[in-house]
């Protein structure tokens, strides 16, 4: 027989490729408020909690309250210290594809200059005060609001623009009155590079016996190039203060030498710091208020490695940096002691590394290390600021994540200062700190938990003539709701 070939079209349907079915993790529940309760000794009470009031789609305000209060009166006459803050929040999103935010807060720091019990010991004097005679007041309000994209834009460009105002006093009748406007904008070309453009206008004003401004103006351009292999931005910040201009680069470039496992990264940049009430008061809370109000101008110049093996997050870095109007701190000399704000221009060699190890399932070890060498033009040391800061710690989850263990280790150099009987150059004591935790969860919505400090029991003054709290432990409940 003789069979011709002959081709012949068959219409058909594609087929359907369905993926296979996989088990997704279980939603957690969500719960609308938070709290910790905890009191401690010396005597402590702690309270840590926040709450949603509206949580829509499009509309959400929350209220978060914290405070924390401790007493060793009973081994050293007024160490105490009471901080609180509260807070309240909102955002909304438009349909329109816009959405604005807006933030109130208020803060109440109350700080005790018990460092005359040390000058007590030192110049064989027994002098006693009330604690309303050696009590600091910091209270601040704060306010601030902002409108930004809610939503990706056709243009892929993202802005924000927003006002910032606190009003901040103690009770010495020093005030200070703080406004920033900021606006930014950024345009994402091809998903991945982004060109950014930010204005900053950032007013302080300064009165205790007399009135002082510090006004900065900022404009900063950027862009910033991402490739498979390397990562470029290319920016600059140009500062205004009193009419004077700071041109600072902001400029960084990175690359794989190794895959994920080592990348290399060199930049530089630069900028104005201010050193304000509210600044210099966070820092070192037993500054005088009669303060010299003044920018640290920098340049920063750094490079390193930094890399992921095998899980293990890692950064190394050395830089140098120079400064001008850099903030130290001394002994007012005063019988109740204080420390008055002095500048001096310098330059400061840094090296710092970290890490993020998790050894297994469940267990991780994180660390960090600081060394710092300065060179200052006029004053001996740079007093009271630490030269070397090493951190290390560990956490444990098991028992199906019920049950959490931690510790921590904390190290830093003795800072320079002068004695106050001799008049000479010392290094206070170092800090030796070990700390240990736990958290456990009796159920989803209830936990326990308790937090032991200082197990060393070091008595190292970290601002001269006043020493740390010694041992002390904090617990107590944890609830969601």
């Amino acid at each position: 027989y003789m069979i011709s070939n002959k081709s012949m079209n068959v219409e058909y349907l594609p087929p359907k490729i369905r993926p296979l079915a996989m088990r997704g993790d279980a939603l957690q529940d969500s719960y609308n408020g938070y709290t910790k309760l905890g009191a401690g000794f010396p005597r402590t009470f702690y309270i840590d909690g926040s709450y949603n009031i509206v949580t829509e789609e499009d509309f959400n305000v929350g209220v978060d309250l914290f405070h924390h209060n401790a007493s060793n009166s009973g081994d050293i006459e007024n160490q105490r210290f009471s901080y609180t803050n509260a807070r309240a929040n909102a955002t909304y999103y438009f349909d329109q594809g816009f959405a604005v935010k807006g933030d109130l807060g208020y803060t109440v720091d109350n700080v005790f200059f018990y460092g005359y019990n040390e000058l007590n010991a030192l110049q064989d004097r027994n002098l006693s005060f009330d604690k309303a005679d050696v009590k600091q007041s910091f209270s601040t309000f704060n306010a601030s609001a902002s409108i930004f994209n809610g939503e990706r834009t056709v243009a892929d460009f993202n802005y924000e623009a927003g006002v910032d105002f606190y009003f901040m006093e103690d009770n010495f009748a020093a005030r200070e009155t703080g406004f920033a406007l900021n606006v930014k904008g950024t345009k994402w070309f091809q998903d991945a590079h982004p060109l950014t453009i930010e204005l900053i206008t950032d007013f302080t004003s300064y009165r205790d016996t007399s009135k002082q401004k510090l006004n900065n103006f900022f404009l900063k351009p950027s862009y910033t190039y991402h490739h498979r292999i390397f990562t470029a931005k290319i920016g600059a910040n140009i500062a205004s203060h009193e009419d004077e201009f700071s041109f600072f680069p902001d400029v960084e470039l990175s690359a794989q030498v190794a895959g994920s496992i080592v990348s290399a990264f060199v930049g530089a940049e630069g900028s104005l710091t201010k050193n304000n009430l509210r600044t210099l008061s966070d820092y070192n809370p037993f500054i005088t208020s009669r303060l010299d109000v003044r920018n640290t101008r920098y340049y920063h110049y750094y490079g390193g490695i930094k890399g992921n093996y095998q899980g293990i997050d890692y950064r190394v870095q050395a830089g140098y940096k120079t400064f001008d109007d850099l903030a130290l701190y001394q002994y007012d000399g005063d019988t109740i002691p204080r420390f008055n704000v002095l500048y001096d221009t310098g330059s400061v060699v840094s090296f710092k590394a970290s890490l993020i190890a998790p050894i297994f399932d469940g267990f991780q070890v994180t660390g960090t290390v600081t060394q710092n060498f300065y060179s200052l033009d006029n004053e001996e040391k740079p007093w009271n600021l630490p030269a070397t800061t090493i951190n290390v710690g560990a956490m444990y989850t098991f028992l199906e994540k019920k049950l959490t263990v931690k510790g921590e280790f904390f190290l830093e150099n003795g800072v320079p200062v002068i004695d106050p009987v001799t008049d000479q150059t010392v290094n206070l004591n170092a800090l030796f700190d070990v700390s240990a935790g736990v958290d456990y969860k009796v159920t989803d919505k209830l936990g326990v938990f308790l937090q032991v400090n200082n197990l060393a029991n070091n008595k190292r003054q970290r601002w001269n003539l006043y020493r740390i709290f010694g041992i002390n432990f904090l617990g107590g409940l944890v609830a969601k709701f």
